[in-house]
């Protein structure tokens, strides 16, 4: 398990801490979010939970996706995270907030960023999106 992760936590969990909503249940998802903050709890956030939580806020709750992916990137940046593939993920919600883009496309054009591959899709339009970022970073 990647950096001694303990726990995994869940998409309601998730919800629950961000969106405040259930006294009770913010309460406990808070004490666990605090020692993984803090690196007192180790976890591990798996990608479908986090993509799980940014269908949920964007269309069940109606959460701007900008203010959705700030909020799941400062969560994934506690230093009890231990995910070997953060920086995909991040880079994952950057383009999620910056694009009008599905949210799993998000996750598999910065995993190709970052392995050196690129997308075998149908979808012309990933596949500019992808090219026009891959020359952005070349002109860098």
């Amino acid at each position: 398990m990647p950096g001694n992760a303990s726990t995994i936590p869940d998409t309601n969990v998730i919800l629950r801490y961000l969106l405040r909503d259930n006294p009770e249940q913010f309460e406990k998802a808070d004490h666990y979010f605090e020692s993984v903050r803090t690196g007192r709890e180790k976890a591990l956030l798996l990608e479908s939970v986090l993509v799980e939580c940014v269908y949920v806020l964007t269309k069940f709750y109606k959460i701007p996706k900008v203010e959705v992916a700030d909020s799941l990137s400062a969560l994934l940046r506690y230093k009890g995270f231990v995910n070997h593939d953060k920086s995909v993920l991040l880079e994952a919600l950057a383009l999620f907030a910056a694009e009008n883009i599905d949210p799993v496309d998000c996750v598999m054009i910065a995993a190709g960023r970052h392995g050196n591959m690129k997308p075998f899709s149908f979808d012309k339009g990933l596949n500019r999106l992808f090219e026009r970022l891959r020359e952005s970073a070349d002109r860098k």
